[in-house]
């Protein structure tokens, strides 16, 4: 009976880290590292990057500053399969797909009356520690404009 009940334990234990270990390497809180990112003027600045699991979808919540300078939250929920999904607080679009690359890689498109205001790559490095956006946008001028922002695991 112990050892039925050893094996079933080690089972669970196995079942375990297969699970955390399949988690995305984009799950977690990300703080901006301003020091290390180029961010020009009129684009998006997002401090705060949460991504959570929200049930069989993925929650992507953000905190930071706008095209104008103002306060900033958006919310998106969906899965990283490339459809697009509603992407609430952000003036410029109105819905965001997430394309996954590879275990450390994803790309998103943000869309809005038909037309693409902004796309990115999201680059986690191979430690897990940080992370880097790669952004091409137009600003409110019509100018498309590229920026970096590097991001660091909390």
């Amino acid at each position: 009976m112990k050892l039925k009940a050893l094996a079933f334990s080690l089972a669970l234990c196995f079942a375990g880290v297969a699970v955390s270990s399949a988690q995305s390497a984009q799950m977690g809180t990300w703080k901006l590292n301003e020091a290390k990112s180029s961010i020009p003027a009129g684009s998006i600045k997002n401090t705060t990057v949460v991504y959570e699991a929200a049930g069989d979808n993925i929650k992507v919540t953000t905190d930071g500053f706008g095209t104008d300078g103002a306060p900033m939250h958006t919310d998106w929920t969906g899965k990283f399969d490339g459809k697009d999904y509603p992407l609430t607080g952000d003036r410029n679009s109105a819905s965001r797909a997430y394309t996954e690359v590879d275990d450390h890689t994803l790309n998103f498109t943000n869309k809005k009356a038909g037309k693409t205001p902004a796309t990115a790559r999201i680059v986690v490095a191979a430690d897990g520690k940080s992370r880097i956006l790669t952004t091409h946008s137009i600003n409110p001028a019509g100018k498309e404009i590229s920026g970096t922002a590097v991001y660091d695991k909390q």
